[in-house]
C-alpha cells in the first residue's frame, strides 16, 4: 500500500479535480455528470480557483458563509482553541461549549434559553422533534411542502421538496404536511385574500382532520429558504403561535438559514416579534467554518429537562473547535456591527433588483430582507407562468441553467431553485460588490427576456 503524495506543490488545480472525480461523492449529483471546479482559496466575500480566476460568492456557499472566506478573527479563534483543547467529551463541561450555550440565551428571542448542539441543521431538526414528542406524548408532526429541514432520515421526512421522494416509502412515520404561505402564487388556488397565507386557519383546518392531541409539533422554516425565498405575511407566523398555544403544541422554527443576520435581524423571527418553543440554527452561527448547529429550547422545556431525560446524543455534540468558531462568530457580528451592514446592503441590493424589474420584464416578483432575496423569473407577468416549471430538470431547466452559467462565466457565483434566482451573499459585503453583482445580474437577465412572452 502507498500512500498519495503530501507535497503541497503536486496538488495543481488538475491534479485536485482528477482525484476529486475519481474518489469523492457530491451531494445531489450524478457522480459521471460533474464537472467541478478546483477551489484554491478565497477571502471575503470572493474565492478562486487555480488559474487565479475570481469569483464574487453571492451564495455565500451554502447560504452559511455569513461572515465571508476566511475572516481572520474566526480562523485565529478556531487555532487558538486548536492549541487550548481539541476535543472533550460531551459529557464534560468545556468553556467554549459553555460560553455559546450562554450568548445564545442571551440573543435567541423570548425566553428561549439551554442549547442542544449538533453536528449541522439535519441534527438540529431531528433533536427537536424527538424532544418535542417526548415533551408532549404525541407523535404526529406538521410541516409545509416547500421545505426542506436537512438530509438525513428524520429531517429529510420532514421535507417537502422533491429531494423526499427518493427517501419514500419509509423514513420517519406521523409527518403530516401544509401549504405554504406563497403570496405570489396563492396555493390554495384561491383569489386575495389567500386562506392558506393567513396561517392559523388553515392549519386548524389540518388539525381538524388529524386530531390535535396526536400533535406534538409544528416545524416551519421562519422564511423559506431553498425553497423559493417566501416570506410569510405579517400575522402568519403570531396566527400559528396562536393555534398551537390553543391545543398545546409545540411550534419550531427552522432558522438554520435565516438565522444570525441573513434577514437584517439576528433571527428572522424577530421581524414578526414571535418566539417559538424550539428554535434550530446552524450555518450563520459560525459561518460554517467548522460543522455546527444548535437547538434551543424555551425555559419551560429547560425545566421540563431538569426531570426527564433528554434521549439525544452525538459523539460531536458541542465540539470544542465548533463552538469555539461559534464563540468568536457571534462576537465579530457584534464588534463589527454584520446585522446593521446585512440591513443596509440588503436595502441596496433590493433597491437595485427593483430598477432592474422596470427593464426585465422577466422579473415576476422581487422578495427580501437583508441579504436574503430571491427573483422569482415569469414568462408572462399578468398570468404570472414560471420561466421554468416546478421540479424542472434536463431541457426544461434549460432557461435558469444557463442564467446561473452565464453569471458564473462573468464572475458572479450564484444559484437558483427551479425558476427563483437566489441572491444570498456574505454579511460582510460591500456596496461596490453589491453593484457589480447588480450589473452581471442586468446583463444575464436579458437571458430570461429572451422567452418572455407577455
Amino acid at each position: 500500500m502507498t500512500i498519495t503524495e503530501t507535497d503541497t506543490d503536486a496538488w495543481t488545480g488538475q491534479r485536485v479535480k482528477e482525484a476529486d472525480t475519481e474518489y469523492v461523492i457530491h451531494s445531489w449529483s450524478v457522480q459521471g455528470a460533474l464537472n467541478p471546479m478546483p477551489v484554491a482559496g478565497g477571502s471575503g466575500s470572493w474565492f478562486w480557483d487555480y488559474e487565479g480566476n475570481r469569483y464574487l460568492d453571492f451564495q455565500s456557499q451554502l447560504v452559511n458563509l455569513n461572515l465571508g472566506h476566511q475572516h481572520p478573527k474566526l480562523v485565529e479563534a478556531i487555532r487558538e482553541q486548536a492549541d487550548r483543547l481539541c476535543y472533550i467529551g460531551p459529557g464534560f463541561a468545556e468553556r467554549s461549549r459553555a460560553e455559546l450555550a450562554e450568548m445564545l440565551a442571551e440573543l435567541t428571542p423570548g425566553d428561549l434559553k439551554m442549547s442542544f448542539f449538533t453536528t449541522g441543521g439535519a441534527a438540529a431538526n431531528e433533536n427537536a422533534i424527538r424532544l418535542a414528542r417526548h415533551v408532549t406524548g404525541r407523535h404526529k408532526v406538521i410541516a409545509r411542502y416547500r421545505s426542506y429541514h436537512g438530509a438525513t432520515n428524520g429531517a429529510m421526512s420532514l421535507t417537502g421538496d422533491p429531494r423526499r421522494w427518493s427517501t419514500e416509502p419509509g423514513g420517519m412515520p406521523g409527518v403530516v404536511r401544509m401549504l405554504d404561505p406563497y403570496t405570489y402564487r396563492c396555493p390554495a388556488g384561491h383569489p386575495d385574500p389567500c386562506p392558506v397565507c393567513s396561517g392559523g386557519p388553515h392549519l386548524e383546518e389540518i388539525l381538524q382532520y388529524e386530531n390535535p392531541d396526536t400533535v406534538a409539533a409544528v416545524i416551519v422554516e421562519t422564511v423559506t429558504g431553498t425553497n423559493g425565498l417566501l416570506y410569510p405575511p405579517d400575522g402568519y407566523l403570531q396566527s400559528l403561535r396562536e393555534v398551537c398555544d390553543r391545543y398545546g403544541i409545540l411550534l419550531i422554527f427552522d432558522e438554520v438559514m435565516a438565522g444570525f443576520g441573513r434577514t437584517g435581524e439576528w433571527f428572522a423571527c424577530n421581524h414578526w416579534d414571535v418566539t417559538p418553543d424550539i428554535l434550530t440554527t446552524a450555518k450563520g452561527l459560525n459561518s460554517g467554518y467548522v460543522p455546527l448547529g444548535a437547538m434551543t429550547v424555551s425555559a419551560r422545556i429547560s425545566e421540563w429537562l431538569k426531570d426527564n431525560m433528554f434521549w439525544g446524543g452525538l459523539t460531536y455534540a458541542g465540539h470544542p473547535l465548533a463552538c469555539a468558531s461559534g464563540v468568536a462568530s457571534l462576537r465579530i457580528m457584534q464588534e463589527e456591527n454584520i446585522v446593521e451592514n446585512a440591513r443596509l446592503r440588503g436595502e441596496r441590493l433590493g433597491a437595485g433588483l427593483a430598477k432592474l424589474a422596470e427593464s426585465h420584464p422577466s422579473i415576476g416578483e422581487i422578495r427580501g430582507r437583508g441579504l436574503f432575496h430571491g427573483v422569482e423569473l415569469v414568462k408572462n407577468r399578468e398570468s404570472r407562468e414560471p420561466l421554468v416549471p416546478f421540479n424542472a430538470k434536463g431541457p426544461a431547466a434549460a432557461p435558469v441553467t444557463r442564467i446561473v452559467k452565464e453569471a458564473m462565466a462573468r464572475g458572479l457565483y450564484l444559484t437558483a431553485n427551479f425558476n427563483v434566482l437566489r441572491l444570498t451573499p456574505p454579511l460582510v459585503i460591500e456596496d461596490s460588490e453589491i453593484d457589480l453583482a447588480l450589473e452581471v445580474l442586468d446583463d444575464v437577465l436579458n437571458l430570461a427576456d429572451e422567452h418572455y412572452v407577455g
